[in-house]
């Protein structure tokens, strides 16, 4: 999902899912952000299945976006099916003993790593806040198919991805504040309402049950 011609790039959010399908659990990403993309979303979010192509995601983050969701098995010594919401603030947060370009993938650690050092190398803006939406995998050994505790953890991890998107229209709709005949400003505070709309919209359809003829 792309956003709109005219679209500020500052004003995007990119939820990437990572990691290799035939790793077993290290396919988490690739299946939540799978079913992400069926709900519905605001304009300004984009979904991007990246699989182990990490170079190209840290590249497209040059592009200037304002939140990046990184969605991805993230082994913290927790229970098998247990999913995290982490703050990546610099790298070394999310794997600390990640190397920095793997032969196999990159993790989110890494990609975040790479993307430092191509910002200060092209003058890009990296994202002003990222954050992982991780699970913890029980399985990386080779094959197709994730473990059943991961699999179970990919609905949640869905909620949790939309959780966060629906903060983030909120806070951008309370933003700093801009004169009223700022156009700039209007425009922004109309995406955010429209964005929040568009999520609030989803979370009510599935809380409200369908209504069978009797």
């Amino acid at each position: 999902m792309s956003a709109p011609a005219g679209a500020g790039a500052a004003g995007r959010v990119l939820v990437a899912g990572v990691g290799n399908i035939f790793l077993g659990d290290d396919g988490f990403g690739v299946e939540t952000v799978r079913r992400l993309a069926a709900r519905p979303l605001p304009a300004d979010v984009e979904v991007v299945d990246f699989g182990v192509r990490g170079v190209h995601l840290a590249y497209q983050l040059l592009d200037g976006y304002r939140t990046l969701v990184l969605v991805d098995a993230t082994a913290r010594g927790g229970v098998p099916g247990t999913v995290y919401l982490i703050e990546a603030a610099t790298p070394g947060s999310v794997e600390p003993e990640s190397p920095v370009l793997d032969g196999h993938r990159m993790g989110p650690d890494a990609v975040l790593a790479l993307l430092d050092t191509l910002s200060a190398g092209t003058g890009g803006a990296p994202p002003r806040r990222v954050l992982v939406v991780g699970c913890e995998p029980q399985s990386l050994e080779e094959g197709i198919g994730l473990s059943g505790p991961v699999d179970a953890a990919v609905g949640e991890a869905v909620e949790v991805v939309l959780q966060v998107l629906r903060d983030e229209a909120q806070d951008l709709a309370a933003g700093p504040g801009r004169p009223a005949g700022d156009q700039a400003r209007n425009d922004e505070a109309a995406a955010a309402d429209r964005a929040a709309a568009v999520l609030a919209g989803d979370r009510e359809e599935r809380r409200t049950p369908a209504c069978g003829k009797s």
